[in-house]
């Protein structure tokens, strides 16, 4: 087993790992995100598994075609288990609830079995914001093409300083120093700020911005930087969509804008786009369609806070693009470590 695996292992469990591992995997993972775009691209791909290696439908079909009739004979059955249709999940803010992360998991598959795209809001408000982030992290380096992380709001060294949300304290607590703050906050500069879903499906933690018409405008953004007060990167991360706004509106949060479903209509057909998909907002149950089905918002984090009651829900794609959202409930209690903070307050960022 490599260094690698064993860490993942390792973090399944809920055991952080040691801070020069940190600091390894970071460095690793900067050499991967670094290549990919502010708009990164996602596949949904026909996926077959064995021996823990991802087959693509593809070569498997070339396989089958040169073998002999003998050989194909003796492999019926492997082939019968070749012949499966991986859906992608989309998920939502997870925010450092590792119980309910596994529950995920469960639903939607392991990696590198399933493909998946995480929206954002890995860290704070959760109990294991470190060994949420990170199990991903190495996720990501041990499997780079089956897992994509976009950047959330909370993905920001200004805002995990603030002390009821938690990452940096839980750093700190947890290894005596704030360089696995460092080496993490770091990471989040080099994270796409959104994803691409075969040409059709924009995918984003918050929502538009008035400065962003198209997604070239989006492809030429510097995000190696932390998160702005304001402008086009700030916007895509913490923006929401409402209701009773017609065009643009200012946000209650303090940062970003909320807009109209007038300005959905517009990108989605400006870009060729079927929907947005996003998350940032809580939901009771777990997804939300808004403006007749132009854009949806999936939160994946169930009983947010351990106290919200709500559901929690992933957004599973096929290769032809037809949805199914697959909706959890949070871990058993039995099944939890012990809490390690307080709760977090009434408002929720």
């Amino acid at each position: 087993m490599s260094d690698l695996d064993r860490q993942i292992e390792q973090l399944k469990k809920c055991e952080p790992l040691k801070e020069s591992e940190v600091k390894a995997l970071c460095l690793k993972a900067m050499e991967i995100l670094v290549e990919e775009s502010n708009v990164q691209r996602v596949d949904a791909p026909v996926t077959g598994e064995c021996a823990s290696r991802t087959w693509h439908y593809e070569a498997i079909c070339l396989y089958v075609l040169e073998t002999s009739f003998t050989q194909r004979a003796q492999y019926n059955m492997f082939w019968c288990i070749f012949i499966v249709v991986e859906e992608d999940p989309i998920c939502g803010d997870i925010h450092g609830q590792f119980y309910d992360m596994k529950e995920l998991f469960k639903v939607g598959g392991d990696c590198p079995k399933t493909n998946y795209l995480f929206l954002g809001d890995f860290v704070d408000r959760g109990f294991y914001s470190v060994e949420t982030f990170l199990l991903l992290l190495a996720l990501k380096v041990r499997y780079p093409d089956r897992i994509t992380l976009i950047r959330g709001n909370h993905e920001s060294r200004q805002i995990t300083q603030v002390k009821v949300y938690g990452f940096y304290d839980e750093c700190l607590r947890k290894y005596g120093s704030v360089n696995v703050w460092r080496y993490c906050t770091d990471i989040f500069d080099y994270l796409s700020l959104s994803a691409l879903i075969e040409n059709k499906i924009f995918s984003v933690h918050g929502g538009l911005s008035p400065t962003i018409s198209t997604l070239d405008q989006i492809r030429i953004i510097d995000r190696k930087q932390e998160v702005p007060h304001d402008g086009a990167m700030c916007d895509l991360l913490w923006s929401d969509p409402e209701d009773i706004v017609d065009g643009w509106g200012l946000s209650p949060r303090g940062a970003g804008y909320l807009f109209g479903g007038c300005v959905v209509t517009s990108f989605n057909h400006a870009n060729n786009i079927d929907y947005i998909c996003r998350a940032h907002q809580l939901v009771m149950e777990g997804y939300k369609w808004m403006f007749n089905s132009q854009i949806v918002t999936v939160w994946s984090a169930p009983n947010y806070c351990y106290r919200c009651g709500n559901v929690a829900a992933i957004l599973e794609l096929d290769e032809n693009l037809n949805k199914q959202f697959r909706v959890f409930e949070a871990a058993p209690q039995e099944s939890r470590g012990a809490p390690a903070k307080k709760p977090a307050p009434d408002y929720f960022l």
